[in-house]
């Protein structure tokens, strides 16, 4: 089911589709680690089992340890070169 609320900016919806409910969080919890998120939505993955969880996160406000590397990602983007 898509969203109907529109994303703003620096928002990204995130869908993370795993084998089993333990890993699914694990992924759910690096990323809440980085960027400050909603609660996750858990749904069934399909027919052989599986669970899928959906959040929205909030790039604009990170981690410091994912802060360094967006800083340093968003440079290269822009064609400099890190400091």
């Amino acid at each position: 089911m898509e969203s109907t609320e529109a994303l703003s900016d620096g928002h990204a919806e995130v869908r993370i589709v795993a084998a089993s409910p333990e890993a699914a969080r694990r992924v759910a919890e690096a990323l809440r680690c980085c960027f400050a998120a909603t609660e996750q939505r858990s749904y069934p993955a399909g027919a052989d089992g599986g669970t899928r969880l959906d959040l929205t996160v909030d790039t604009a406000r990170v981690a410091e340890p994912a802060r360094s590397w967006l800083e340093t990602s968003r440079s290269v983007e822009d064609g400099r070169r890190p400091e």
